[in-house]
């Protein structure tokens, strides 16, 4: 394990090549594993980090008030790293328009894949959609005992848990995860099982939530949004938003991709990172 130091938690990472700075942020049904083909391709002219953010992979969750931005900030700071451009999937987009927002000198390129946005409240059809997964996979209470540390986590719960967000998320609502690469599908569950086998288990804390939703007509950082069509309905749609609502971004659609379009077409995703930064 590769850690380094950061806000008293030690962070797994990994760090490659040379030229301008590239930090590469995660999902959160996964962690930094979910890059190897970016991290890889990158190095050859970048300064390339990936990192497991905090209470992910192999980074701890002490418990306390944080936020993923600051940590992300904190680790620029121990690497010496006054600017990098930053490239998030889903959640860690958000924490890349956080960072963007409270220090835009710092940010020189945003890269967002199907990216999740802080303090987001998703549409009604998309709870109703998670809801229903939720009841499909879990008898009646059992999730909130999960989330409250109440009951021990039972293998074949977890399982189904990473079973849901595969199907829902990274194949999409209308789509069947055997169009997946048996590979993508082994990975993403592994990551995704080790998410909840953590998330129900070790002790909470609080994250510091900023009013990024309401401020994205201040991020003027060079933006590319990227969004699978196949994904969930209320992140297209959030894309798109974001797209609109970012001064000068620019939106890439990508046909027949779910949620982790990074894992699932890395050729695409690649030659789009490449141009764009």
């Amino acid at each position: 394990m590769a850690a380094i130091e950061v806000n008293g938690t030690a962070f797994g990472y990994d760090e490659a090549g040379e030229g301008p700075a590239v930090v590469l942020l995660h999902a959160a049904i996964g962690d930094r594993r979910m890059w190897d083909a970016q991290f890889t391709t990158l190095a050859a002219t970048h300064r390339v980090i990936r990192y497991d953010r905090r209470g992910f992979g192999e980074t701890g969750g002490e418990t306390g008030e944080h936020a993923h931005y600051e940590d992300l900030l904190a680790l620029l700071d121990a690497r010496g790293i006054e600017q990098a451009a930053l490239v998030g999937a889903s959640m860690g987009g958000a924490c890349a328009l956080d960072a963007a927002l409270a220090v835009p000198e710092r940010i020189t390129r945003l890269v967002l894949l199907g990216s999740g946005l802080t303090g987001h409240t998703w549409p009604d059809h998309m709870q109703a959609d998670l809801a229903r997964l939720a009841a499909e996979a879990f008898p009646p209470g059992r999730l909130g005992e999960y989330q409250a540390r109440e009951r021990t986590p039972d293998p074949a719960d977890v399982r189904a848990m990473a079973d849901a967000n595969l199907s829902y998320l990274v194949a999409g609502p209308e789509r069947d995860i055997s169009v997946l690469p048996p590979g993508m599908v082994a990975l993403v569950r592994e990551m995704c099982e080790q998410v909840y086998r953590h998330d129900w288990t070790t002790p909470q804390w609080t994250e510091k939530i900023p009013d990024t939703r309401h401020r994205l007509a201040e991020i003027t950082t060079p933006a590319l949004v990227v969004i699978g069509r196949a994904d969930a309905l209320g992140l297209v749609e959030l894309s798109r938003h974001l797209a609109e609502s970012l001064p000068g971004a620019e939106l890439v659609e990508l046909a027949d991709t779910g949620h982790l379009p990074a894992m699932e077409r890395p050729d695409e995703v690649n030659a789009l990172l490449r141009k764009f930064l």
